[in-house]
C-alpha cells in the first residue's frame, strides 16, 4: 500500500492531514499496522484531551505488542474515532481511510513535530 501524497507523516509512524481550519486528522501508516499484525484494542485518548506534540497519547496492542500512539502535533482532541474502538482491526484493514485514530485541534503557533512527507517516510522506512 503506497502511502498518500497529501499526508505528512512521522518517524514514529503516525500520519496526519493537512488542514486549513486547523483541526488534522491523525492515524497510523501502513507499514506501523503491517509491523504491529493485528490489531485487537485501541486506547484512544479522551475528547478534550490536550495532546504535545511527540508525547503518548494513546495506545494499540496487537496480537504481538502494545504500541504507543504518538501526538504528531501539540493540540486539543475534539474527536475520536469510535469505529476503530469498536473495531480496531480497521487499523490494519484501511489505515488511512475508515482507520483513523483522532481529531486535534492544532495549538495556534505551536511547533509540529518533525513531520514528513509522503516521498520522505518512504526513503525513512526503507532504510
Amino acid at each position: 500500500m503506497s502511502n498518500p501524497q497529501h499526508l505528512r507523516y512521522t518517524r514514529d509512524h503516525e500520519w496526519l492531514t493537512e488542514t486549513a481550519d486547523g483541526v488534522a486528522t491523525v492515524g497510523i501508516t501502513a507499514h506501523a499496522s503491517s509491523a504491529l499484525g493485528d490489531v485487537v484494542y485501541a486506547q484512544l485518548p479522551e475528547v478534550g484531551a490536550s495532546v504535545s506534540a511527540g508525547s503518548p497519547c494513546g495506545e494499540l496492542e496487537s496480537t504481538k505488542a502494545i504500541s504507543d500512539i504518538y501526538a504528531p502535533v501539540s493540540g486539543e482532541v475534539t474527536e475520536v474515532n469510535q469505529a476503530v474502538a469498536d473495531d480496531p482491526e480497521l487499523v490494519n484493514s484501511s489505515p488511512f481511510e475508515d482507520g483513523w485514530l483522532f481529531k486535534v485541534r492544532i495549538d495556534p503557533g505551536a511547533e509540529p513535530g518533525e513531520l514528513l512527507t509522503a516521498e520522505e517516510y518512504d526513503a525513512f522506512t526503507e532504510q
